[in-house]
């Protein structure tokens, strides 16, 4: 709106019907107290309590005497910008992991692993490989469109 009325020069009835806004609105001024005691009190207790949350905060106001609502202290809440502190997420393990040992010898561990696919007309298979961790090759192949979920 000011930028119309400065740079273009228009009144703010010409200005408010370029944008489709009622001159109420924009002539509108908050009659609302300034809740700066509100405020402060609510800014020091999310300050103190890092873990509380608004309704905690509104909890404790409340039980000090103050009257105001809880979508009010919900509101200046908002407002202040006073937000719950984000936990720092837990310390990793330092150090390296050691590999799980296996005998050197075949039949020690086996490995299985599913592979699935779809057919050019849509159909899914699913082909189970089993293998010997020391023994490379595979020892066998298991194919079955049956063994699908869903068929």
């Amino acid at each position: 709106m000011a930028h119309l009325k400065a740079v273009m020069g228009l009144s703010e009835r010409r200005a408010c019907a370029i944008v489709d806004a009622d001159q109420r609105m924009i002539r509108y001024r908050s009659c609302r107290p300034p809740d700066t005691e509100l405020r402060a009190r609510l800014r020091d207790l999310a300050h103190e309590r890092r873990w509380f949350g608004w309704r905690r905060l509104f909890i404790l106001l409340r039980r000090e005497g103050e009257p105001s609502g809880i979508n009010r202290i919900h509101r200046i809440y908002r407002e202040e910008g006073v937000t719950v502190r984000k936990r720092r997420a837990r310390r990793k393990a330092m150090g390296c992991r050691s590999p799980i040992l296996v005998e050197a010898k075949p039949n020690a561990r086996w490995s299985l692993d599913f592979v699935h696919d779809q057919f050019a007309n849509g159909r899914r298979f699913r082909i189970l490989n089993i293998v010997d961790d020391v023994w490379a090759p595979f020892l066998t192949h298991r194919s079955r469109a049956g063994i699908w979920r869903g068929n």
